[in-house]
Order: C-alpha cells, then sequence, then structure tokens
C-alpha cells in the first residue's frame, strides 16, 4: 500500500491508501546509517581531490573573495587575484526530451544553437600543461538539457576521472535502463542527481511534461543494481524533487520512496519562476517551499536580499557545448558571454580578462542590476 497525500475539492489535505505496484521491489529500506555512510563516502571522494596544488588555489580563493568584500565595503577597486576555479559546469548537449515548463530546453526557445559536446574540446580544457584540472576539484557535466542524450557521455566522465576530478550530472533518467546503466556505472562518475518532481504520473508530468514516471523508477531500479552487481559506491544516487504547487502535497511520499527505492539520497528544490504571479500553478502554498514572498502591495518578489556578492561566479563558472564560457548557470542563454575557450590556455586568459574584471565588478557594485542576478537562488535560504 502507499500513504498518498492528495488534495480535496475545498482544498484541505487528506491521506489516501492505495496499492502501487512499483514500491514492490526488491531491496529492503535503507536504514539511516546506511544512508550516511554513503553520504559519508560522498564527501570523502571529493575531499579526495584535493591534492597540494588544489588545496593551495582553493584557499587562494576564499582569500580572495573575503579581500574582495572588505574593499567593497571600503569603497575601493577590487583586488587582483590569481586563483583558478576550483569548479566547472561543462554542458554535454542543449537537447533534451522533455518540455518543461521554465526551462529553455523544453521550452526549445535559445537563441543559441543545440549541439553536444566534443570530448576532445573537454580534454582540450582539462589537460596539458595549461588544462584547468591542475586546480579544478568539481566538475559538473550539466549545464542545460539532458546528458545522456549525449552518445559520449561516459567519454566525456572519463576525461574528468582519469584527471582526478569529482564528476557528478543530473538526469532526468529516461535513458538509463539495461546496459546504459552498466557502462554508466563503470564510467565512474561520482554523483548522479535523478529528477523526479511527484510521486504519481499525474503530478509527475504536470511539470515534466512529456516525461513517464515509471521511466524515472526503471532508471533508477537499474543503475542501483548495476552498483550491486559492480560492488560499487559509486555514484551517489540522489532523488531531487522540484517541489511546485501541483506536487507539494506529495514530498513526504517521495521522501518515503527514497528509502523504499534505495537511494543515497534525497533533496528538494525550490522551483525559478521567471514571473510570479497571484495563481501561478508552480507557486506553493507553503511559503517554506518557494523562492518569493508577496509584499504587502501585492508584487510577488524574490526573497533573496540579493546581496553584492556571490561565492558561485567567483569560485567556478560555466562553459557551453560549443565552448562559451559564462559566469554563472543562472545565463541559461548565455547572454553574458566572456568570449570562447577552445582548451586550457584560452580559458585562463578569459578568466583574469578584462571583461571578466568588468563583470564581477558590477556584481559587487549592483548586483541588482544585473538581469540574470534579479532571479537568484544564492544567498537566500529557500532551498530545503
Amino acid at each position: 500500500m502507499d500513504r498518498r497525500v492528495e488534495q480535496g475539492p475545498e482544498g484541505k489535505l487528506h491521506t489516501v491508501m492505495s496499492p502501487v505496484p512499483h514500491l514492490a521491489i526488491r531491496r529492503p529500506i535503507r536504514s539511516r546509517l546506511s544512508r550516511l555512510r554513503s553520504q559519508v563516502g560522498d564527501r570523502w571522494r571529493r575531499v579526495a581531490t584535493l591534492n597540494p596544488p588544489r588545496l593551495a588555489n582553493a584557499v587562494q580563493l576564499h582569500r580572495a573573495f573575503a579581500q574582495a568584500i572588505r574593499r567593497r565595503d571600503a569603497g575601493v577597486p577590487l583586488p587582483e587575484f590569481q586563483a583558478w576555479p576550483m569548479s566547472l559546469s561543462v554542458e554535454p548537449t542543449t537537447a533534451c526530451n522533455l518540455r518543461c515548463p521554465e526551462c529553455p530546453s523544453g521550452l526549445r526557445s535559445f537563441t543559441r544553437p543545440t549541439g553536444m559536446l566534443d570530448p576532445d574540446r573537454l580534454a582540450r580544457l582539462l589537460e596539458g600543461p595549461e588544462g584547468l584540472a591542475r586546480e579544478l576539484v568539481y566538475l559538473n557535466l550539466y549545464f542545460q538539457g539532458e546528458p545522456y542524450l549525449h552518445p559520449g557521455m561516459d567519454d566525456l566522465v572519463a576525461v574528468g576521472k582519469r584527471n582526478g576530478i569529482y564528476v557528478s550530472t543530473s538526469t532526468n533518467a529516461h535513458h538509463l535502463s539495461g546496459p546504459r546503466a552498466m557502462a554508466l556505472v563503470d564510467s565512474g562518475i561520482d554523483r548522479l542527481i535523478i529528477s523526479i518532481d511527484g510521486a504519481t504520473q499525474a503530478a509527475y508530468s504536470s511539470y515534466r511534461v512529456g516525461g513517464q514516471l515509471e521511466k524515472v523508477f526503471e532508471g533508477t531500479r537499474a543503475v542501483l543494481e548495476a552498483k550491486r552487481q559492480r560492488g560499487s559506491a559509486t555514484p551517489h544516487v540522489v532523488w531531487q524533487f522540484l517541489v511546485v504547487g501541483t506536487n507539494e502535497h506529495q514530498l513526504e511520499d517521495l521522501r518515503h520512496m527514497a528509502a523504499q527505492f534505495g537511494v543515497d539520497g534525497f533533496v528538494v528544490k525550490t522551483a525559478q519562476i521567471d514571473q510570479p504571479a497571484d495563481g501561478h500553478p508552480l507557486l506553493t502554498r507553503d511559503p517554506n517551499l518557494r523562492r518569493y514572498d508577496r509584499s504587502p502591495e501585492g508584487r510577488w518578489t524574490l526573497r533573496n536580499p540579493l546581496l553584492d556578492q556571490c561565492w558561485r561566479m567567483w569560485q567556478g563558472a560555466v562553459i557551453t557545448w560549443d565552448g562559451q564560457v559564462v559566469p554563472c548557470c543562472f545565463d541559461k542563454d548565455a547572454t553574458h558571454t566572456m568570449g570562447k575557450a577552445e582548451d586550457g590556455r584560452a580559458f585562463r586568459q578569459l578568466w583574469h580578462s578584462d571583461r571578466y574584471r568588468a563583470f564581477r565588478t558590477s556584481v559587487f557594485a549592483g548586483r541588482g542590476d544585473i538581469d540574470m542576478c534579479r532571479n537568484c537562488s544564492e544567498g537566500t535560504q529557500v532551498w530545503a
């Protein structure tokens, strides 16, 4: 039996018990201790990437960031610094099989071209005398699109892993069944975030338009079974629940199902909404599960205080499938490109270019004046 919370005709929530065949799985419910071990192991794998050059770079980044805040408060220019990114998001593809609202991949609304990342481009960025792998700790093979539509996704992972970098990605799990799941585990990827935005098909597809919840279950099972067969601790499998108005009543159901499936983690992510308004279907009733508040004047505004600083932008960058360098993952259409990087040397030139320094200065001078920053979650505590 499945315990399911539904909304009645008057908006009241009530519990419904119904059989759910997909929960008839062979794996036992994982204990909290087992999940804790997985989380500790995952964190250790991140820390283990910190060899002396990477650790020294991370310390320099933190010191320069603290100095930048002090100099901003004193009204003097930002400091020159020689540190390099410790994290990087690289986009495998802009293509996607779903049509989620609020997503340019789903809406097919990009002005930039759609394509797929060449593994050789990633290798040129990371490897060689001026490759970014020297300082890089974390590589996220995701920006826009569905990564596992890329036929060479495992080759991209291999580039990161052979350079001793922690590698993650985020997927809708529609392409992970059978041999594909075994190849994914064999690739050595450290973290696999699976988007699962509902406990029932109706709730799931209200946001993941065109998606099939059963495929998410199948993909999850396949990866967990491949891990078992290989005796592998990786990937660290996380179910990520994007909570919106049409599924918020299923939050506890998903948490319970995550334990039954035996995934390593369950996280809740609040939704970015381009134009929040009364009656918007993605706005949650629970204010703790949304990024926006309604002002006394009736305007919906971002809860983020928009401090004039941004650690995310300071310590990392995003590279599109065709090599455009953008400062942040909120720049989904790459409108703030810093230039094109064909290899690590070109990226390093861009990272300390006048254009990049000017952008950092603008963030510390008035972050609210930058269009992509005005709907950003950095600096707010609305991520559950």
